[in-house]
Formats: structure tokens, C-alpha cells, sequence
């Protein structure tokens, strides 16, 4: 069986070991993750915050999103993570080729190919939620800082949601932008990974059925940048962070969305 094949049975087998269905082998996997815990530990001094935000959601699913402004950023999610939750990250189609594809689809990645509507990725994601795993992205499709584009919001991250029956969980890595800056040495901050409340698709279906999905990673991507802040999320300037995209604020300003916590999402789900 070649790299690419062996590749393809890691994004079909489960990530997270459930009942008797086929699984993704972790003894390199543990491997390696005790590895980069120690890295990390030592050097960063990685730790999670608001971690019930998301183990709540530890048998029946979550999709967490993230600003994104390092490479580092999913592996310090992976580290926090893990070894409760096997989280799945989508990655750039061009590098989950032969033995990297195999190597990275071992621990949980999946291709993507950016700028397009890559249906067999949105069909393998909602699959992983529907199965009780957690999948991780970056709503804004690149690192920001990274580049003269403007970044954009995709709004598919919330219909991966909708069509997974799974909340929202918004997330942010802290300092990870410090740890290697153009020009500069590599350095070693304090990472914390912060996990927010989690986020309802649902809630949004008081708009027009063209701005629900849109508006829903607005609001989340907010609640992000409010964890990155440390500000409320009113106070977060999303027209200069995407001033490409509609501006949802006076819509949420005279219809709030309700905060919810974990505990109170999951009973939700569940009813």
C-alpha cells in the first residue's frame, strides 16, 4: 500500500477510539504527543483555559474556531487537548501528500484545498462531528499579519456546524504571534489556549436565511477576538479586523444573542 493510500485510510478510520469501530492507531501518536507536551511545557509553559467549554462536548462533538496568527497555533490546541479529545484540523491540500499526509492524517489532519467549495472536506468534518469527535479551523483561511490580502469570513465553518448538529466552541491561542515574528529570534512566552462560551448555529435564524451562516462566524470570530482582547465582545472593531464583510453589529445590538454555558448548550442539544 503506498504513503497516499495509507493517507486516505487515516481520514475515513475514527480519530477518537468509540465502541468497535476502525480507529487511527495512537501508539506513535501518544508518542509523539508526549514529546511536544514536554516541549511545550518546558519551553511555554502551555496550559488551557475555560477547558469545560469544550470537554463538555467530549462524546458528542464541537467544532472550535480560532483566530489565527501562527503555524504553531493547532499544536498547541493539539497539545491542550489530547489525551481526552482527539481533535481534527483541516489542512492545506499540498502538503498531505505521501508520508506527510500519512503522518499528519495519524494525528488527526485532513486536507483541504483553500479558495474553493471542497465538498469531501466538508463532508469528512460534518462525518467527525456527527461522530462525536472534535474538529478544529480557522474561519479566516490564513495566518493574519501574514500578507497584504484582506482576510475574509467563511461562512461554511457554520454550515459544517448546522449540518453536524454540533455547537460553535470560539477559541484563541495568547501569544503565540510572539513566538517567532519576521526578523526576530525565536522566543518562548507563556502560551495559554482559552476556550469561550459555546455558540448555537441556531440562534442566528432570527436573520434572513442569506446572512444566518455569515452572521453566526461574525459572532463567533468576535467572541474570539473578545478572548485575545480581553475586552468585552461589544467592544471588538470587527469592521477594521474584516472590512470586506458585512457589519452584524446594530443587528446583534437590538437582538442579543443569549450567552450560554457549556452545561446549558449540551441540555439544549440534547432535548
Amino acid at each position: 500500500m503506498s504513503w497516499e493510500d495509507k493517507a486516505q485510510v487515516t481520514y475515513e478510520r475514527a480519530q477518537q477510539p468509540a465502541g468497535d469501530k476502525p480507529h487511527n492507531n495512537h501508539v506513535i501518536g501518544n508518542i509523539v504527543w508526549a514529546v511536544i507536551w514536554i516541549v511545550t511545557k518546558v519551553c511555554f509553559r502551555v496550559s488551557g483555559t475555560g477547558m469545560q467549554n469544550i470537554r463538555q462536548f467530549d462524546k458528542s462533538g464541537a467544532l472550535v474556531i480560532c483566530n489565527h496568527v501562527s503555524y504553531t497555533d493547532p499544536v498547541f490546541h493539539y497539545v491542550v487537548l489530547r489525551t481526552k479529545q482527539w481533535p481534527r484540523f483541516m489542512a492545506k491540500e499540498d502538503i498531505m501528500h505521501g508520508f506527510p499526509g500519512w503522518f499528519l492524517g495519524m494525528h488527526g489532519a485532513f486536507p483541504v484545498t483553500r479558495d474553493s467549495a471542497d465538498l469531501s472536506a466538508i463532508k469528512r468534518a460534518v462525518k467527525y462531528l456527527k461522530d462525536g469527535e472534535v474538529v478544529a479551523l480557522f474561519p479566516e483561511g490564513t495566518r493574519r499579519g501574514k500578507g497584504n490580502v484582506a482576510l475574509r469570513i467563511h461562512a461554511g465553518v457554520a454550515l459544517i456546524a448546522r449540518m453536524g448538529k454540533v455547537p460553535v466552541v470560539p477559541s484563541t491561542v495568547h501569544n503565540a504571534d510572539r513566538v517567532k515574528r519576521k526578523g526576530e529570534r525565536l522566543r518562548f512566552p507563556k502560551i495559554t489556549v482559552e476556550y469561550g462560551n459555546p455558540v448555537l448555529v441556531s440562534d442566528f435564524n432570527f436573520l434572513p436565511k442569506e446572512d444566518r451562516l455569515d452572521a453566526c462566524v461574525w459572532y463567533a470570530l468576535r467572541e474570539c477576538f473578545a478572548l485575545v482582547q480581553h475586552v468585552s465582545p461589544d467592544d471588538v472593531d470587527m469592521v477594521s479586523l474584516f472590512p470586506e464583510d458585512k457589519d452584524f453589529t446594530a443587528a446583534f445590538a437590538e437582538h442579543p444573542i443569549a450567552r450560554l454555558t457549556s452545561a446549558q448548550v449540551a441540555e439544549l442539544l440534547e432535548s
